[in-house]
Parts: C-alpha cells; structure tokens; sequence
C-alpha cells in the first residue's frame, strides 16, 4: 500500500486553511455536478471536502483505506447523503459505469497508478469526470507530503490519459496542480 495519512493527525484534516489549497467552489465547479449526481470521494479522510460537496449532489460515497478515518468523520456527523466504503481505489467496490464523478483532493499520490485510475474509469458512467487537486511535486514544498511522493501536472495527466481519461483542464498552482478528465461517451 502507497503512503496514507496518518490518523494521529486527523485534526489537521479539519483546518479551514486547506481551502487555501482547494475551496469548496472551486471543486464543486470542477466536478460539474447537479442535484442528482452520484460521486466517490477517493481518500475521504475525516469528510472535510465530502461535507462540502454533499449539499449539490445526490449522492456521495466517501472511500477511505483507513477505517479509523471513517470513525472521525462519524463522531463529527455526516450528512444524510453520504454513505461510507472502506476501500483501496485499485480494489474500486462500484459495479461498472455507476458513478458520475468521483473526486480526489489531496490524496492522488497515495493512489496513483493506471491500475487504480482504470478502476475509476471503469466505475464512471459515459461521459464521467474524474477531478484530482493534490500537491505537486513542481511545488515549492511549503506543505504536503515529501516532494518524492508526488506528480506534477504533467505525470498526473500522462497516468490519467493512460488510463483511458481525456484531460480537460489543467492548472499548475505555487503548491498545488488541479486536473479535470472525463470518461468518452
């Protein structure tokens, strides 16, 4: 298994300054969503972001290798919407072209493999969207995990294509880069 976050540290998953990183509007207009759409969470941690897109969705499964995470998010409250799947993403528990949209903030180097990415592809309906924002290893290293442990932009877009993904946007940030890819129809 890739490097997770470690749960001591989970109060720091609720820190507003993340939005700094990724607001809340930023990533609900990346992922294009209306009141019906279906979406996973990969690495949902303690439900920060799951929380925020919950309200502009139908549904929202948060999927998190850690169980304990789980825990946290439920001793906080989580929304009606949301139902929680622990799972690895390369082992994706959603039958085929199901999801409308699945979603990573922060944790697509602890996954990223075209083997996990294909799972994900496989799991979106066509014309899905798969949206990453995650630190960059072109980043200056101000925070996140080891620059080692990263992908720019450019290697996220290459293992997202080579899953079978269209890129549809991309952006390079001081820390961060943010990717949007949809599934062909």
């Amino acid at each position: 298994m890739a490097h997770t976050f470690d749960p001591a540290n989970a109060h720091r998953l609720e820190d507003p300054g993340r939005y700094r990183f990724c607001s809340r509007e930023e990533l609900v207009a990346l992922l294009d969503v209306d009141p019906d759409t279906v979406v996973a969470d990969l690495g949902s941690g303690t439900g920060f972001y799951t929380s925020d897109v919950a309200p502009y969705v139908g549904r929202v499964y948060g999927v998190d290798v850690q169980p304990v995470m789980h825990g946290k998010f439920v001793s906080k409250g989580v929304p009606g919407n949301v139902r929680l799947v622990a799972a690895e993403v390369a082992d994706f528990p959603f039958d085929d072209a199901t999801l409308d949209a699945v979603y990573s903030t922060m944790t697509f180097h602890e996954f990223a493999g075209t083997g996990a990415i294909a799972e994900v592809a496989r799991a979106l309906r066509p014309g899905g969207r798969f949206v990453a924002v995650d630190w960059s290893a072109a980043g200056e290293g101000e925070a996140g995990p080891p620059k080692g442990e990263l992908h720019d932009l450019a290697s996220a877009a290459d293992l997202v294509e080579g899953a079978g993904f269209r890129v549809e946007s991309g952006r390079e940030r001081p820390e961060t880069f943010a990717l949007a890819a949809g599934v062909e129809e």
